[in-house]
């Protein structure tokens, strides 16, 4: 009996991921503006972008400002109502950053993951490293948390006083080549 639960949980759990993995990206929203977003970066600390071609979850801030990621996962940690395997979180203006509990560490194309203690050892660890961290030293993390991950979480720390909204390329728009002058007449 104890056989048959342990297997519909785990095929419960496989479901769960699979169904995950399908459902649409949300949008962002189209009633923010950029100074709603802007402000969304900063009161987060950092920016957070998922690149899914080099399978990597970049944080982007100052030292302090990347140091409010560890306090958002012990946050996330301290919350009862994340003791259960699939709970989790977005955070940020777009709520691209998702936390998640689960039975196992790991990054991938949804969310950061692990179990409680995980996502405790995990904020332990970017603390330890942003101790000693030099801005335009970039800090990859994977084999210490997850070796197994198809991705990696990399912390772009930048000069104290960096503005996270400015690394927003998406609120803020690409560069745009300006048009050619108009022939006068």
């Amino acid at each position: 009996m104890l056989a048959i639960t342990v297997i519909a949980i785990i095929v419960a759990g496989g479901f769960f991921m699979y169904r995950r993995a399908q459902a649409p990206q949300a949008a962002p929203r189209t009633d923010m503006t950029d100074d709603t977003i802007k402000q969304g970066w900063r009161k987060l600390g950092f920016y957070c972008e998922l690149d899914e071609q080099k399978k990597v979850w970049t944080l982007t801030g100052s030292r302090a400002g990347l140091l409010y990621f560890p306090d958002l996962l012990l946050g996330y940690v301290n919350d009862p109502k994340h003791a259960t395997n699939g709970e989790h979180e977005h955070y940020g203006p777009y709520g691209s950053l998702e936390v998640m509990t689960w039975q196992d560490a790991g990054f991938d194309g949804h969310a950061i993951r692990g179990s409680l203690g995980h996502l405790t050892h995990l904020a332990e660890l970017i603390e330890a490293k942003l101790a000693t961290a030099q801005p335009g030293e970039p800090i990859r993390i994977r084999e210490e948390y997850a070796p197994g991950s198809p991705y990696s979480l990399l912390l772009d720390v930048r000069v104290d006083g960096f503005d996270p909204a400015n690394a927003d390329r998406e609120s803020l728009g690409a560069i745009k080549a300006e048009a050619p002058p108009k022939p006068v007449k």
